[in-house]
C-alpha cells in the first residue's frame, strides 16, 4: 500500500510542475522573440545577422520542444537566407 501512496503523491506533484513549466514557457517565448528580431534583420538587409539570430531561435525551439510549426518556419528561413547570401556573393563576383 505504501508504494501506491508514493505513486499517487508523485503523480500529484508532477502535474502542477508540468502545468507551471508550460505556463512559464508560453509566457517567456524566447524563440518567438528571436524569430521576430531575425525578421527585422532580414527586412533591413542584414542577412548574415538574420541567419545567426534564426539559428539561435532554432536552438531555443529545440530546447523547449513545444512549437514544431515555428521550428519548420525557422528551418525554411535559414535555407532561404543561405540562398540569398550565396546569390549576393556570386552577384558581387560577377561584376
Amino acid at each position: 500500500m505504501s508504494l501506491s501512496y508514493i505513486f499517487i503523491i508523485l503523480i500529484g506533484l508532477s502535474i502542477p510542475f508540468i502545468l507551471i513549466r508550460f505556463l512559464i514557457v508560453r509566457k517567456k517565448n524566447i524563440p518567438a522573440e528571436l524569430f521576430a528580431r531575425a525578421l527585422q534583420d532580414e527586412n533591413s538587409g542584414h542577412f548574415k545577422e538574420a541567419v545567426i539570430t534564426y539559428e539561435s531561435a532554432l536552438d531555443e525551439v529545440k530546447k523547449i520542444k513545444f512549437n514544431s510549426n515555428l521550428e519548420k518556419k525557422i528551418i525554411e528561413k535559414i535555407k532561404l537566407m543561405h540562398t540569398v547570401i550565396e546569390y549576393q556573393n556570386s552577384h558581387r563576383f560577377s561584376k
